[in-house]
């Protein structure tokens, strides 16, 4: 694709990549773009605005702290059991936005795909991209609560990007897998609601790995929203380590989500326009 005085100029290439990383560097301000379309649009005539980002996690914690914190008595370690359900649904929000968000996104970009030439991948790193927004908010929310009940807050928080990059690169591989599959297949767009919530019972947000036999707790790495969490806790509660076996795992298999997702997508991109 080359660009000359007023003409653009595309070109097929006989060599794939994974990703169309000239065309993404090309297209890079669209990226942000839509992504913070997708932020204004979503906090648009609403009354509260930016506050449903704090009150959602706030609310969930509260419900969740009354059940299982109260009532159940799940075992949190030697953190509150709010602070442990807020660490753990401050990845996992991140995670379940992207899921339904990023599966929906070309699909609720139809208009755009079939009139205007870009790299399609744009769409569902846009909307991953604007997930972020929330993530730093509710990131700030929980780093004063965390203050306000006195823990006190240690070098280990500087492992904290390297979690976040680990969800990352999980929430792409899954969103590149599911949006390109929703075109397809309609089916999925039901299926995104159930799959998170299923989604949310594997993971350990609401009860501790410990609870799982050490000797089957690499079990929860197959699932690698596991590792992030339990890194976010280790980080943030000092809670247990999650074991370099259980994030080895988790690293593992989110990197063949993220290779097959690509792969999937830019093979299944070529028919978007007809399908749609």
């Amino acid at each position: 694709m080359t660009q000359q005085d007023d003409w653009l100029i595309v070109r097929a290439t006989r060599r794939r990549t994974l990703l169309d990383w000239h065309g993404l560097w090309l297209h890079r301000e669209l990226v942000f773009f839509l992504a913070w379309r997708d932020v204004v649009i979503r906090y648009k005539q609403t009354i509260l605005g930016v506050l449903w980002v704090v009150l959602q996690p706030v609310l969930s914690t509260v419900i969740l702290t009354v059940i299982f914190g109260v009532l159940v008595r799940v075992p949190s370690g030697e953190a509150p059991y709010a602070l442990f359900a807020l660490t753990g649904l401050w990845p996992w929000n991140f995670f379940a936005s992207a899921l339904t968000r990023g599966g929906a996104s070309v699909l609720s970009n139809a208009s755009l795909i079939s009139k205007v030439y870009f790299p399609r991948v744009v769409i569902p790193l846009s909307s991953l991209i604007s997930s972020l927004f929330d993530f730093g908010i509710v990131g700030f929310t929980t780093m004063l609560v965390l203050i306000v009940y006195g823990m006190p807050l240690t070098s280990a928080l500087l492992a904290i990007p390297a979690f976040a990059v680990l969800m990352f690169l999980m929430a792409l591989g899954v969103g590149l897998w599911l949006s390109a599959l929703n075109v397809q297949y309609r089916d999925v767009g039901y299926l995104l609601p159930f799959l998170a919530q299923a989604w949310f019972y594997m993971t350990p947000v609401i009860y501790p790995a410990d609870l799982f036999p050490k000797p089957w707790r690499w079990v929860l790495g197959v699932n690698p929203m596991s590792g992030v969490v339990e890194g976010f806790r280790w980080a943030l509660l000092g809670a247990a380590w999650p074991g370099w076996g259980m994030l080895a795992t988790s690293t593992s298999i989110a990197v063949v989500l993220l290779v097959s997702g690509a792969a999937a997508f830019r093979r299944m991109e070529r028919r978007f326009a007809d399908v749609i």
